[in-house]
């Protein structure tokens, strides 16, 4: 690559890398928006309105068939609906207006059966009756000595099922939906920004353990554009940094904080056929920064840590556990507690930059 081709490499890497992930996370927004539309998901948290002078069976036509009604005398039917032989919903019939409705009560609302209901609020949905419905109004006429077609004129063909109602589930539904979709949103605005301000990225923001952010990325840019010392496919060694850019993600480390780097091999097979290896290297740097380097090229790997060996003699090569429990002395407080005692050091001594990393000016 020319020197033209690194300017603002970093910066346009990054941008590439989140708008590339803006696409999950609208496609999930739109599959959202349409299960929204689709599915009456809002008005199982809100049913509409069944007043005694609505027909019921207009509701099943309409977007939701939840809805919220206040019943008055209502008189059990003898007649039950079971479930995996346990008794799911009692039937009752009432009169609204000059219709006879049938509903189905859960047990706890019923009590198990009770003869005679004088007033009831409930929230239901609309179901069309089965064949376990018509004959629930075959039996009934006889019950009330009315003729099946009377009956079925008065009832319709459709009843309120309270048990088919089911609030908890739905707001565990609602619950998820709503979370995972302002979930996605935040993804969706997060990338828009880190597209529009690269130094507010992650890999950047990382870089404020060391210095000012846009400082120590604005010397990185300019240490890259001059060409750098060492490159690879995704990544590079200028005189102060080792970069990555890869798909998966951006990583800057000030060669200096670099503790400790090793690659380890992975072997892939397809039952007992070995057909290929990969190389992954890993890098462990001051203040917790970690990241892996997959799918990489042996020789690529074994050059980035010949040379990053030799501008920091400090770095533990190789995976021993020797290295690993030296590299766990150096940082010995977990990430979180290390950066408030950074914080206090700061409050009591005031800021200053790290020694180690030099200015963007020189």
């Amino acid at each position: 690559m020319s020197e033209e081709s690194y300017n603002k490499y970093i910066s346009k890497h990054i941008r590439n890398v989140y708008r590339r992930r803006l696409f999950s996370p609208i496609l999930y927004l739109i599959i959202l928006l349409v299960t929204w539309l689709t599915f009456p998901m809002y008005d199982v948290l809100f049913p509409q309105k069944l007043t005694d002078s609505d027909e019921i069976s207009v509701y099943t036509k309409q977007h939701s068939a939840y809805v919220e009604t206040d019943l008055k005398d209502l008189y059990f039917t003898g007649y039950t609906s079971t479930s995996l032989g346990r008794a799911a919903g009692y039937y009752y019939y009432t009169m609204r207006g000059d219709q006879c409705t049938i509903v189905l009560l859960s047990p706890h609302t019923c009590e198990e059966g009770l003869p005679f209901i004088e007033s009831l609020h409930i929230r239901g949905k609309v179901l069309k009756g089965g064949s376990a419905y018509r004959t629930l109004l075959g039996s009934l006429s006889k019950d009330l000595n009315w003729t099946e077609q009377g009956i079925s004129k008065q009832a319709g063909s459709h009843f309120i099922s309270e048990p088919a109602f089911q609030p908890i589930p739905s707001a565990i539904l609602i619950l998820v939906y709503l979370s995972t979709g302002l979930y996605a949103l935040l993804h969706v605005i997060l990338n828009i920004l880190y597209m529009k301000f690269p130094v507010l990225a992650p890999a950047c923001r990382r870089l404020g353990r060391f210095g000012k952010p846009s400082e120590l990325l604005a010397q990185a840019e300019e240490e890259l554009a001059t060409l750098p010392q060492l490159a690879t496919e995704d990544m590079f060694i200028t005189e102060h940094y080792f970069i990555v850019l890869a798909n998966y993600g951006v990583a800057i480390f000030p060669i200096p904080e670099i503790l400790w780097i090793y690659k380890h091999s992975t072997l892939h097979k397809i039952l007992w056929r070995h057909f290929s290896i990969s190389y992954t290297l890993h890098v462990t740097a001051n203040k917790h920064l970690y990241i892996q380097c997959p799918k990489n090229m042996k020789s690529d790997i074994d050059g980035i840590i010949d040379y990053l060996s030799e501008a920091n003699h400090d770095i533990l090569v190789g995976f021993s556990e020797e290295n690993r429990r030296k590299v766990r002395e150096m940082q010995p407080y977990p990430p979180t507690i290390e950066r408030i005692i950074e914080l206090f050091q700061k409050g009591t001594k005031g800021n200053k930059n790290h020694p180690d990393v030099p200015d963007s000016g020189e």
